[in-house]
């Protein structure tokens, strides 16, 4: 029997802190730019894909943004959306109920597309959430999802660290570890999704100072909730000196503060024998060294 995979991330945590957030959000403060983002990038890449969708699923992205993106694009029949709360499932016009990425309540063979935005980084069981999208799609049926990635917040991270060393002569965990391009392309095969690809789109996004990248985050519900997090507040003079350190070594002659967001796209299809497939070794009918001589 397997073993199950390590809980990194307090899902409970995630999903209060997630309902505290739309609790406190107003329209227009600009706390859901990323998602906002993700969900315009989303529109633009499935108008790529000249295909007709008759049923659409939403997997947990934490606001209807990924939902609105499909509707407007017309080439939806029908959308549920699966909402991670029940805050943020809201009110905006969907079928839609509330569901954990880790337990899909989802009929095998049952889209035509699925969708996620900015939710699949915080679930402990990665591959096995992949292998659920897949399993719910048709064969020949599509997932594009985005999750946070790569380096994200690494001026933070290291920041912090660095405070904290100091000061405390060790560092405890802050910000999530983060998979990169190379790893989630393996493991959408490793979830059985033909035809993967990953790119990464990075912004890279300017404060006034730390503490209003921290205030972004508190609003967005994606403040620590590592398993492993230390319960104690993070102590004035840890935070003042991750302050200085950010200022001194990430900060534009201006003075603003960068930080960065790496949004990892990933797209595949559940297999279908009308997909193209590699040739198998030896099956071509050319050689090489022909070619090439044929270039000279």
């Amino acid at each position: 029997m397997a073993a199950p995979p390590p809980k990194i991330f307090d899902r409970a945590l995630v999903h209060r802190r997630l309902d505290r957030a739309w609790a406190r959000a107003r329209p227009g403060d600009g706390s859901d730019f990323m998602l906002a983002r993700a969900a315009e990038e989303l529109g633009d890449r499935l108008a790529l894909v000249k295909r007709r969708f008759a049923l659409a699923g939403d997997f947990c992205s934490p606001g209807p943004h990924a939902a609105a993106a499909l509707a407007g694009g017309g080439q939806v029949d029908c959308i549920v959306r699966l909402a991670p709360t029940s805050a943020s499932l809201g009110d905006g016009g969907f079928l839609g109920a509330v569901g954990d990425l880790e337990r899909l309540p989802m009929a095998d063979g049952r889209l035509d597309l699925a969708v996620s935005l900015l939710a699949l980084q915080t679930v402990n069981d990665l591959p096995g959430a992949l292998i659920q999208i897949r399993r719910a799609l048709k064969p020949d049926g599509l997932l594009i999802a985005a999750l946070v990635g790569g380096d994200t917040l690494t001026e933070l991270r290291q920041s912090l660290t660095i405070a904290e060393s100091e000061i405390l002569g060790g560092a405890s965990p802050r910000v999530a570890p983060f998979v990169d391009v190379r790893a989630l392309g393996s493991l959408m095969q490793r979830a059985g999704l033909a035809l993967p690809v990953v790119d990464l789109d990075r912004a890279t996004v300017r404060y006034a100072d730390v503490f209003a990248l921290t205030r972004d985050l508190r609003a967005a519900g994606v403040a620590n909730a590592l398993e492993a997090r230390s319960l104690r507040p993070l102590r004035r003079d840890v935070l003042m000196r991750a302050a200085a350190v950010y200022a001194e070594r990430f900060s534009d002659p201006d003075g603003r503060l960068r930080a960065t967001f790496d949004v990892l796209w990933l797209s595949g299809w559940a297999p279908h024998e009308s997909q193209p497939k590699p040739l198998q070794p030896g099956a071509a009918r050319a050689r090489l060294a022909d070619a090439l001589k044929s270039g000279r």
